[in-house]
């Protein structure tokens, strides 16, 4: 006989409860949760970091379109450089070739020359000096035209043409006349000019109150002063009350009237006359020179104190630079050009009649 199963037998095992099903399924989901909310994150970088280097690609890419375009238009402009070269080469080249035909022409011209030497010695002779006081005027220097004077006497004294006989005569006076010509010194001009344009700004005008004590004049009633307290200060009375009246006589009432504005362009026109003039000798332009001089003389007299020390020695500056701009003339051979038009046309006249 079977024994009756026991209560713990028969009875069926317990069931877990709801919330320990979702314990045990809770880490996993959470896991896949984290792998997605990865991927899904790895994917965004990825898609960031593609769209990036896409952008970066596109920028490359603009840029070097830009620098491909750049780089034609370098080549256009290089082709265009070398085209333009090409045609002035070739326009030099031209010239080249012209230069050399008509320096051969005057080869050519020279030989035919010398062999009809005796009868176009006056045409030549009239060139070269032509040629030679414009080189001196440009120069300043007369060592050209003495050369081509000593070429001259040299040429005519092998001559034995009659004619050439009143060209000699004066090729030998101008050639004594051009070696005792004075230079000027255009450097020492030009120097004193400079030390003159350095003094204008202290110069003294007419209308100038200060400068009478800035260049006192000894007086010859100038006493000692007396030892007694009274006597210094009357003697000290009387020399301010001389210092406040001052009577002095203006050639040119205008003078006495300038303004503070006025005087400065007074100042400014002297120092334009003699930059003038240092520009006209540099030019080797005498005569301007000598006009923009004499108007600086004329407004140094007219505006500025005569009796100051500083406004005379001024004035002795610039009549030495007047004095020696005067005499800065350079040398010209008229009779000789002269003579050799009257030897050319001589000669030309003579040429008919040998052929008939």
């Amino acid at each position: 006989m079977n024994p009756e199963p026991t209560n713990a037998q028969a009875s069926p095992a317990p069931t877990p409860a709801p919330h320990a099903r979702h314990a045990g399924l809770q880490p996993g989901l959470v896991a896949a949760w984290l792998l997605a909310a990865v991927a899904i994150t790895v994917g965004v970088l990825l898609w960031m970091k593609v769209d990036g280097m896409q952008q970066q690609l596109a920028r490359q890419s603009a840029d070097a379109g830009s620098k491909s375009v750049e780089a034609r238009t370098l080549a256009r402009q290089a082709e265009e450089t070398v085209r333009d070269t090409a045609a002035k080469v070739a326009v030099l080249e031209s010239r080249v070739g012209d230069m050399s035909a008509y320096r051969a022409q005057l080869e050519d011209l020279v030989q035919t020359v010398a062999r009809v030497r005796d009868e176009n010695l006056a045409v030549e002779l009239e060139a070269a000096l032509r040629v030679a006081q414009d080189q001196t005027q440009l120069t300043g220097s007369v060592e050209p035209l003495l050369a081509a004077l000593r070429t001259a006497e040299r040429r005519l004294a092998r001559s034995t043409d009659p004619r050439l006989a009143p060209v000699a005569r004066a090729v030998g006076k101008d050639l004594e006349r051009v070696k005792a010509a004075s230079i000027p010194d255009t450097a020492g001009l030009l120097a004193r000019i400079d030390q003159l344009l350095r003094q204008v700004d202290d110069l003294p005008l007419a209308n100038d109150v200060g400068h009478a004590a800035q260049d006192p004049a000894p007086r010859g009633d100038a006493a000692e002063p007396p030892e007694s307290w009274w006597g210094r200060w009357w003697h000290a009375f009387l020399g301010e009350a001389h210092e406040l009246l001052r009577v002095s006589r203006v050639e040119r009432p205008e003078a006495s009237m300038l303004s503070p504005e006025q005087a400065f362009f007074v100042r400014e026109n002297l120092k334009l006359r003699l930059q003038g003039a240092r520009l006209g000798l540099l030019a080797r332009q005498y005569e301007s020179a000598r006009a923009d001089l004499a108007a600086a003389q004329g407004a140094l007299g007219a505006w500025f104190d005569p009796a100051s020390r500083r406004t005379q020695a001024a004035a002795t500056l610039l009549q030495q630079i007047q004095g020696l701009t005067k005499a800065a003339e350079l040398p010209r051979v008229q009779a000789t050009l002269a003579a050799l038009a009257t030897a050319v046309a001589t000669t030309t006249t003579a040429a008919p009649a040998g052929s008939k």
